[in-house]
């Protein structure tokens, strides 16, 4: 059995990075353009534009939800994901109480703890990492140019 769920594993990574990408993409859509439902707290509105730390944060949701998303970038993405929503629960949703059930913040600590997973996994299968990795090997280096020395009259 150990065998059969090892082989599925890149499967089930590939789907969770799809999943996690898109529902972090949401959020960002939602507070950027107001889609969705909105930004929180504004009864369907968006975040103006360049406050802080909300409107950052909303564009790193949807550009790295994006990329991790389609997999591409996967890790970087999805390290500057996890660090984003760290710095949400220590800075905005701690200062409330100390565990995530009492302040709200259980997204935060998910989506951060989700990230970070997919730092180290990489972005499993159905990535476009995958298709780039594959065609940087398929298709070989050109070749230098050769170098004709002319003949030196003795």
């Amino acid at each position: 059995m150990t065998g059969r769920l090892n082989s599925a594993q890149p499967y089930v990574v590939g789907l969770f990075r799809i999943v996690v990408g898109l529902l972090f993409a949401c959020h960002g859509a939602a507070s950027l353009f107001g889609v969705l439902g909105g930004a929180v707290g504004t009864h369907g509105g968006t975040l103006d534009a360049g406050t802080w730390p909300g409107w950052y944060a909303a564009l790193i949701q949807l550009v790295c939800g994006c990329l991790v998303l389609l997999g591409l970038g996967t890790r970087p993405a999805a390290l500057l994901a996890s660090g984003s929503m760290a710095y949400a629960y220590f800075d905005v949703h701690q200062r409330g109480a100390l565990w995530p059930i009492e302040n709200g913040g259980e997204p935060s600590a998910m989506f951060c703890w989700a990230f970070l997973l997919l730092v180290f996994t990489g972005s499993g299968a159905f990535g476009l990492d995958r298709l780039v990795a594959r065609r940087a090997v398929r298709e070989p280096a050109p070749a230098a140019p050769e170098t004709t020395e002319a003949a030196v009259p003795a």
